[in-house]
């Protein structure tokens, strides 16, 4: 091999090199080699975990709506045909989608691989739900990252589509993956327990929200429709004693804290308020993960809650 011939194949190694290096370091040292948005903050959250700094993640919903019921305006449809990458939720969840023009090879939506095993809302009523005005939640249960084994497959579909843009982040996109998924089998796991201990045990949910929950740790939940800052008129009240006829719950879960006198209303019945937030848009406090574990431990607590107030009834049985 002669001499100039070696240096050339030394200097077409270098630029590789250096191409690689600084696609892989972008967004370290300059703008992000990614722009990514996503359809909801769990999406986002798993993005940003996933890529770090080599993507610009953009979570477009303000803050305060909720994000499966918001619609994209014209100027955010523009932002999205300029993005890298789309995150989709599925299930649904994008009612927009079919309404505007987004490039299909951007799209991923991440809860594909498990479409056959979507849960259908049944019997869905007609509401209001902060500033969106009336909805309803027909059609196909959406908040499918409360099943924290579903969690893991929506993360797994976000790094695939990170690393089908760029195959050379795979390494560290996957290592990121492992423990991202790693953290959601920890809860998956801590959950599953925590029913599994008293499978039977009624509760409340406050919104139809909690499929994928209760299907994936047993939960036994049935919901009304009810809004954490709106007082039920008085025929939803007299629903709900109707239900605890055949379903003696004594914990609502809500995805926020109710108002004070709502909480103190179902107090007077003997039911007490636990905050399972669905973290759908950003919280204001802490991350998805911080989020998920407060819930599953106000849910730990509930569980002890009701063993501790059995033992106290069976220990002091009415005469």
């Amino acid at each position: 091999m002669s001499i100039q011939h070696w240096w050339r194949r030394v200097a077409l190694g270098l630029l590789f090199f250096v191409a690689a290096a600084g696609s892989d370091l972008a967004g370290a040292a300059g703008s992000p080699a990614l722009k990514i948005i996503a359809v909801n903050y769990p999406l986002a959250y798993f993005a940003e975990r996933l890529a770090g700094a080599r993507a610009r993640v953009v979570l477009p919903v303000p803050a305060g709506a909720d994000p499966a019921f918001w619609r994209p305006d014209a100027r955010t449809v523009g932002t999205m045909q300029k993005a890298d990458l789309i995150l989709l939720n599925g299930a649904g969840y994008e009612k927009w989608l079919s309404q505007v023009s987004l490039p299909r090879l951007k799209l991923a939506n991440t809860s594909l691989g498990f479409q056959d095993t979507y849960l259908r809302i049944e019997n869905a009523v007609v509401h209001s739900h902060g500033p969106g005005g009336l909805h309803s939640h027909e059609g196909l249960a959406f908040t499918t990252w409360l099943d924290f084994e579903q969690a893991g497959k929506q993360a797994q579909a976000v790094a695939d589509a990170i690393v089908r843009k760029h195959p050379e982040w795979k390494s560290i996109v996957l290592e990121n993956l492992e423990t991202l998924r790693g953290e959601l089998a920890e809860l998956d796991a801590e959950l599953k327990q925590t029913v599994a201990a008293d499978p039977r045990r009624p509760f409340l949910a406050s919104h139809p929200i909690y499929q994928y929950l209760a299907r994936r740790y047993g939960l036994n939940l049935k919901s009304v429709h009810w809004e954490p800052e709106e007082m039920p008129p008085a025929a939803e009240w007299q629903g709900l004693q109707s239900m605890l006829k055949d379903h003696p719950a004594r914990r609502m879960i809500w995805e926020a804290q109710p108002a004070p006198e709502i909480a103190a209303k179902l107090k007077d019945m003997e039911i007490e308020s636990v905050v399972f937030a669905p973290c759908a848009n950003r919280p204001e406090d802490g991350d998805f993960l911080e989020v998920m574990k407060r819930n599953v431990d106000a849910l730990k607590a509930a569980f002890r809650q009701e063993k501790r107030a059995n033992s106290v009834i069976s220990k002091n049985p009415n005469p």
